[in-house]
């Protein structure tokens, strides 16, 4: 992600762009020569950035800084670069070209902690575990339930990033308020050459013909940039999620993302495992969950066919939520790849509490026997009290069962039966195994190809 958003990167995408449009041009029919041509390939990525600044420093434009710049390591062309387009002819371009790029490294670090997780989620699917409803006891579920809905929500965040990647189009050769005028005069009023040249543009870059806006003013749509901040939120916000579940069952120690033998968790606390690397994903998330309303702003405020605040802006704003997000993915992928589940603790935890849970079952099989549901009603809460009562005094074992095991009015309940934490977690692995196969398969079936290789993480 630092390549695709790196000064050479962007630079060499213009220089691109001023290479599809000269040979576009000369197609058409432009006093432009195959020699001129032959010099903008050969310094292609022959970047001067030194040169470059000091233009920049005269000009104060960064474009034509670097046209300058281009022009002397292509001095017959030097009077040819960037005929007829505006800056953002190219920088707008550029962008669009750098974005599909990304987006497409994000859907892969995506789908791939969607991968992890349904491995994780098969090997646990049918492993009780207390569930949690506003972090109280709840009814029990699986630890694999659990991961697919973290899954879940990694699937919708990817369906988000590829449903923008469906939509992206380039800005298209324009000119300075869109309107092609520039273009129109270079061609002597001909528009069929006009549209042939932006079709011809758009080919040599990558993209079908018909990937251009069909209007625009001096810039892209800035709406197309929520769209993007939106989508980059939507799988920061799978991120914080997730990395907060794991947190907080870290502190019941479930379950644990992994860590390294000679890790240190505190300076002064040496006995302490802190959720570090969940925790570090979860602060990039919020940071790139904090910048779509900043699109929002920056594409609201815009005026007529364009106005410059928007620059400075999101230099900042859309490369640092990609290579935020790009960073919270990659720990995600460690984490995920390396979960420790603790079962003796789940096992036990769960049974703390199994009981209370059981005691709907109770009353409807007290009552199949004959016993009044009222009476078995009164019961259950009068043990249940006392027992609560006991647990937040210290005691470690929850004895609900064999208290009411000991009522005349339960004789012939099978009290043991009650006992198993698998009889209360529904359909909780069937569920998985239909998610894996609905879900988690067919984004194997897309991305393992190009799933990319594991992260080293300097956290």
């Amino acid at each position: 992600m630092a390549r695709i958003f790196s000064p050479r990167t962007r630079i060499t995408t213009w220089r691109r762009i001023w290479l599809a449009l000269a040979e576009s041009e000369h197609e058409l029919g432009l006093g432009i020569d195959e020699k001129q041509l032959e010099q903008l390939r050969e310094g292609l990525h022959d970047i001067d950035f030194d040169a470059a600044a000091a233009h920049e420093k005269t000009l104060r434009h960064d474009v034509m800084a670097h046209v300058h710049t281009y022009g002397e390591k292509a001095p017959d062309a030097r009077g040819i670069i960037h005929l007829g387009a505006t800056s953002q002819d190219v920088v707008c371009n550029a962008d669009l070209i750098i974005f599909r790029e990304a987006l497409e490294l994000i859907s892969r670090k995506l789908a791939l902690v969607i991968h992890q997780l349904g491995a994780f989620a098969t090997t646990w699917r049918a492993l009780p575990t207390l569930g949690f409803t506003h972090y109280q006891p709840a009814q029990p579920t699986t630890v694999g339930r659990r991961a697919v809905m973290w899954a879940q929500d990694f699937s919708i965040a990817l369906q988000e990033i590829e449903g923008r990647l469906a939509g992206m189009r380039l800005r298209g050769m324009r000119g300075a308020t869109g309107t092609q005028a520039s273009f129109l005069g270079l061609f002597d009023g001909d528009a069929k050459k006009v549209d042939e040249l932006e079709r011809r543009v758009a080919e040599k870059l990558g993209w079908a013909p018909e990937d251009c806006w069909a209007v625009s003013g001096q810039t892209y749509p800035r709406l197309v940039d929520v769209q993007l901040l939106s989508a980059l939120s939507t799988a920061a916000a799978a991120v914080h999620k997730t990395c907060n579940d794991i947190r907080l069952l870290a502190n019941l120690k479930e379950l644990q993302e992994p860590i390294e033998r000679t890790q240190i968790g505190s300076s002064a606390m040496a006995y302490k495992r802190n959720p570090m690397r969940c925790e570090r994903a979860t602060g990039l998330a919020r940071f790139v969950i904090s910048l779509w309303q900043n699109g929002v702003d920056t594409a609201s405020t815009q005026w007529m066919e364009r106005t410059l605040d928007d620059s400075s802006n999101r230099r900042l704003s859309l490369p640092e939520s990609f290579l935020a997000l790009d960073n919270a993915l990659d720990i995600m992928g460690n984490v995920t790849n390396g979960l420790v589940v603790n079962e003796a603790i789940i096992h036990a935890n769960l049974q703390r509490e199994l009981p209370f849970m059981a005691t709907e079952d109770l009353m409807l099989a007290a009552a199949n026997l004959g016993a009044d549901r009222q009476d078995a009603h009164e019961l259950i809460r009068t043990h249940s009290r006392a027992v609560g009562e006991d647990l937040m005094g210290g005691a470690t074992t929850n004895d609900l069962l064999e208290r009411l095991a000991a009522e005349p009015l339960f004789k012939g309940v099978d009290m043991a039966s009650f006992s198993d934490q698998i009889r209360f977690v529904g359909r909780a692995p069937q569920q998985v195994d239909r998610f894996i196969d609905d879900v988690v398969a067919p984004i194997r079936g897309r991305y393992e190809a190009s799933f990319p290789s594991a992260a080293e993480l300097n956290v």
